[in-house]
């Protein structure tokens, strides 16, 4: 991991959280984090259930007050500067609800109302597949319905920083990559995105960069690539064997950081030297690989390592 991508200076920095703590009933919850976001990047944000993201981004939008730490917004305090902070920042959270009689073109021209500078929410609707449901009220809707509507509801301020906390939730896996694409939109048209997510592909396809809390802390900042890099297995071999192979053959393989094996199936996690190395036990061995495959580890991979127990 290089200096630059850990480092929080806050040159072409939109976002700055500085040693970031926020408790409650005593119990830590958020403990020194810090990070920048740079103007015109989509930033992620990873962790476990309960590892901080979600209280984190809360106190960057000025829903909560931080304990102790700076937060800038644009060079705003969202606390202090809330009125204006509001102005440039959009916000779709983790759980949102509307009055349930208001209908959804009611609730695009109300919220389109309160921005001086605001998009025209029409085609922002269309794009999120909400045109069919405008005279559909709010309790009506299915829950991708809502959350579409919550993504609109947070562009519609034609923000400079948007945050988007666990954006595709409750969305089919169609309607999930045409979100994907309108973010990258968004993202190009020069607005910064903070995406927190449980989905490792969406952080891998669309973040810049991405930080990830465990327990409190910032675990790791890096690019996408950057954290797959470090991950201890980046490259994956698996293969089913003609015949058995003894596990603590596979475990003495050089490089090897796990191996499993289910249902006759093997599979290692490793480097290029444990995929010669397996590749020379068979020939000497005389064993035939099956359906043998090599690939490289994904994010999924380097997530589990970053934030094993």
């Amino acid at each position: 991991m290089t200096t630059a991508s850990t480092s929080t200076a806050t040159r072409g920095a939109i976002v700055e959280v500085g040693d970031l703590r926020k408790s409650y009933g005593g119990r830590t919850v958020v403990d020194g984090v810090s990070f920048a976001v740079q103007e015109g990047e989509i930033f992620g944000i990873l962790g476990l259930n309960g590892a901080g993201k979600t209280t984190t981004v809360e106190c960057v939008e000025g829903l909560r007050a931080p304990d102790s730490g700076r937060i800038r917004i644009a060079g705003l305090d969202p606390i202090a500067d809330h009125a204006e902070v509001t102005e440039i920042l959009g916000a779709q959270l983790q759980e949102s609800a509307l009055q349930p009689k208001l209908t959804v073109r009611e609730a695009l021209q109300l919220y389109s109302a309160f921005y001086p500078r605001r998009l025209d929410w029409q085609p922002l609707a269309e794009r999120l597949g909400l045109t069919t449901k405008l005279n559909t009220r709010f309790g009506l809707l299915s829950g991708g319905q809502k959350q579409r509507l919550f993504i609109a509801l947070a562009l519609i301020g034609s923000p400079r920083v948007v945050v988007l906390d666990e954006l595709t939730t409750g969305l089919d896996p169609r309607a999930r990559r045409e979100t994907w694409s309108l973010i990258e939109d968004v993202r190009d048209s020069g607005v910064t995105v903070i995406l927190v997510t449980h989905f490792m592909e969406e952080a891998q396809r669309l973040c810049d960069r991405i930080a990830v809390i465990d327990k409190g802390r910032i675990g790791a900042l890096d690019t996408p690539a950057g954290l797959i890099g470090r991950s201890a297995g980046s490259t994956v071999i698996s293969f089913t064997p003609s015949r058995p192979i003894g596990h603590e053959i596979l475990a003495a393989l050089p490089g090897r950081a796990a191996v499993d094996s289910r249902d006759g199936r093997i599979t290692l996690s490793g480097t290029d030297e444990t995929v010669n190395a397996v590749i020379s036990l068979l020939a000497l061995n005389r064993i035939q690989a099956h359906h043998l495959r090599v690939t490289d580890a994904t994010l999924d991979d380097a997530f589990l390592d970053l934030t094993q127990t």
